[in-house]
Formats: structure tokens, sequence, C-alpha cells
């Protein structure tokens, strides 16, 4: 990566810590940008590069935020303006325009662009598909489509939008990468490509069909496959204090070498990333209130579920105190048994709010969210009563051990939930490399010829 910007100043500094600091410009990868505000010109002055930006870069890729876009991100925004429109007044949801921008002054061989599935069908409009014109009138060629990273040997069912553009003077056209695993998508992600895909034009549209995997495929990585190796997490039950005092940066040793899967050997021996006798990230969220829950839920169980289960566990303890005295609605000691045992939240309204890992299958998705809530990943094990780690959310996220990330928990929490998978990455990475390679073939050709 010879440049970026990034508008969070942890996550500029996990660039950095990452990514090669070399030269002047080593402190450039940890200052975090305003997109909006620098331009080409300044970015390849700040990152000590003496040609111009024309002649900068071969690869340019934004993962735009995506809050205005994704149907989550929209509810918030409306809740939070009081109007049903607020998601198309978001300044975020303009920025993919100053990207475009980036890329006349830019003129890059590649352009790539990451994003939910719902910018596809952004209050009627699908966006990535005016992108597609702007880069037609650029001089590229552009398809975009829709990839679930299960299907790329990440362990986590993660749909998103890939758009990717080659300059027409390659003489090559975009290609995505086919599936490497394969799995049987719950029936939920159908529903939501379905709504995402509408606004696709029946003709001539850039939209390339989703890639498909087969049966003869490996199956998708399952959480057990991802966590299996890594340190159990007890502390938070006996010590909470000892959890409090743990920081992101402290590492403990992995389990033993039995339950070490093949992913969890590539996360181990990812080559520059590679850990062997230790890693960091083991601090989870701290809600005694909940252990006893996560020890009954039954995995792939949601919050409804959850609450049935505390309400059954405040009929216990409340049978058990009224052995020996009475307790009534109306008395405090009831009222308090209630706030320390119930979770307050309507299971109505927020039925997803709580889930559980399915040690056989892939993890839902992860997001930004984690920075404030993993209650969407409790972990399978029972024994251990929790929401995921740091560290186990970085895994499920097909982040190598020796990938290290800035700040504490909730930063980092919410870096991972925003970042693109690395394995998913990797086999775009390896299409692109095959259309540069193919279009360097033809020109040696035609050079010959001549």
């Amino acid at each position: 990566m010879i440049a970026h910007i990034e508008s969070d100043p942890v996550a500029a500094e996990t660039y950095a810590m990452n990514l090669g600091c070399t030269g002047d410009s080593s402190h450039q990868r940890a200052s975090a940008r305003d997109m909006t505000k620098v331009s080409p010109e300044q970015l390849t002055k700040q990152f000590g590069l003496t040609t111009s930006p024309a002649n900068s870069f071969d690869v340019v890729a934004a993962g735009l935020p995506c809050q205005a876009f994704a149907r989550i991100g929209r509810s918030k925004l409306r809740s939070i303006d009081g109007d049903e429109r607020a998601f198309k007044r978001d300044a975020r949801a303009s920025l993919y325009k100053r990207f475009l921008e980036y890329v006349g002054a830019v003129r890059p061989l590649v352009v790539l662009i990451e994003n939910v599935p719902d910018i596809l069908n952004f209050g009627g409009r699908n966006v990535p598909e005016e992108i597609c014109q702007t880069l037609a009138a650029l001089g590229y060629r552009s398809a975009y489509t829709l990839l679930n990273a299960a299907f790329y040997g990440v362990p986590q069912m993660r749909e998103r939008l890939i758009l990717i553009a080659i300059h027409k003077a390659l003489g090559v056209d975009p290609i995505f990468p086919a599936p490497t695993h394969t799995i049987e998508l719950p029936r939920g992600y159908e529903g939501s490509r379905r709504v995402a895909l509408k606004n696709v034009p029946e003709s001539g549209s850039h939209f390339v069909p989703i890639p498909r995997a087969t049966r003869r495929l490996r199956r998708a990585v399952s959480c057990r496959e991802a966590l299996g190796d890594l340190p159990l997490i007890y502390e938070h039950l006996g010590d909470p204090n000892e959890m409090r005092r743990r920081r992101v940066q402290n590492e403990l040793p992995y389990r033993d070498a039995k339950t070490r899967s093949a992913y969890a050997r590539l996360m181990r021996e990812w080559r520059g990333f590679g850990m062997h006798q230790t890693l960091d990230g083991h601090v989870v969220r701290l809600t005694p209130r909940d252990f006893a829950i996560f020890r009954r839920m039954p995995p792939g169980t949601d919050y409804p579920v959850a609450v049935r289960i505390a309400r059954s566990i405040f009929r216990e303890r409340l049978w058990s105190r009224r052995r020996s005295r009475v307790v009534t609605p109306r008395m405090a000691e009831y009222r308090d048994l209630w706030e320390d045992t119930v979770p307050p939240y309507d299971p109505g309204k927020f039925p997803n709010k709580w889930w559980k890992l399915v040690p056989s299958q892939p993890s839902r998705t992860l997001t930004a969210h984690l920075g404030k809530d993993t209650y969407s990943h409790i972990h399978y094990d029972a024994r251990q009563c929790r929401t995921i780690s740091v560290r186990e959310a970085a895994r499920l996220q097909s982040f190598p051990d020796g990938f290290r990330f800035a700040g504490q928990m909730n930063a980092a929490f919410r870096q991972i939930g925003n970042a693109v998978p690395p394995l998913l990455a990797v086999a775009i990475g390896r299409v692109l490399r095959k259309m540069l390679v193919a279009a360097s073939t033809a020109a040696t050709r035609r050079r010959s010829a001549a």
C-alpha cells in the first residue's frame, strides 16, 4: 500500500502498525485524513511521492462508509433525525462522488469498490450502476456483483457488493473470483439479495451474475475451526477485575495443538504475520447479569430465547429466596432481582439483538456495532459464558493472528467490524493480478507481432 485516506485516527494507527512504515512517510500512515479536504496532489506530497497523482497509483480501492446505505444504518439515521429521508441527506452517502473525482485525477489501471448490498437500492437508486456509468465516461470497463465471504474461506456469512473497473487501454474485462468453499446460506440471505437486486436493470446493466459454488468444493469454515485453538477465557466468571485490567495488547498462549484446524494454521502462519506461542486480543465485555443466560442458550438461538431463559432463571432464584422468606412483586427485593436477572429490551422489537454462534457453521456478519455491543456474537462454548473476544472477532473476519489493532477494546471491535475480510481481499486480488497479467501478455504479443 503506497498511501491511504482514513478518517478514524485509531484505524490509521493500525495501518501504520501493520502495513510497513518506511522512510520519511512513516508518520503519514498513522495520520487520519478527511477525503473531502485532501486533494490527490496533497496526498502524493504527504506520502513523499515525487510523481504526479496520475503517475503514482496503479490500483485505487475504496471501502466507503456504509451507514447511509445499510438498512440498519438508515433506520438509525431516521430515529435520530425523525425524518424518513434522513439517510439521503447524510454526507457519507455522497462520498463515492468524491472518490470518483480521485479516480479522474489519478487514472489508475484498476478501481475497486466494496460496500453493503443495500447500496444497490438506495431509496430506489442503484448507486453502483451510476458509478459504472461515470467510470465508463472516464475510460473504464466496469462490473459489479455480490460476493459472500463464506464462499472464499472466511468463517463468516458476510455479503458484500464488489465493483471492479479496468481501464479500457488494458483490453480486458473485469472478472470475479470463483468460490473456493460451499455452504447453503440461510433463507434470509436469498430474500435480502432479491431486495438489493430489484433495481438492477434488466438490460444494459453492469451487473454480473453472482458466482455460484458447486457441491464438490470444500465446506465453509466453521466457527469451531476458526476459534477452537484460541485461549479459553474464564477470568470474568471468577475475578472480573482480572479482565478489567487486561488490555487488547496483552498476550496469552494458544490452546493444545489438537484443536488446531487448517484454518487456524493459516491464521497462525500467515507470511509476515505469523505467531507461534502467544497472541493478543483476549478482552471481552463484562456482563455478569447475562453469564447464566449465555450458558443455557442453545447454539443458533436469539434474543427472544434469551429472554425466556432469563425469566426461567428469575423464577428459580425467586423460588430459592421464597423458601426462607416471603418475597412479593411489590417488594424492592423482587424488583431488584428482576433487574439483576432479566435484560430490559423488548424481544418483539429486538429479535436479533443477541445471537449464539453455531460451532459447526460460519458466523453471521460482524458489523462496526461490535464496538458498542458484542451480543450479536455470543461464544458457542457454554463453559465460557461470554461474548466473543477481540481476537476471536479478528479470526472470524480472517485477520491473521499477527495483525495487531491499535486502541482499546471498543475501537478494536469497530475496526474489525468495518473491515473487508482479508481472505476475501486475497481472492479478489488474485483475479486482479490475473487480469493485469493477461493484459501485459497481450500487449507483449502485439509488440512482437509488430
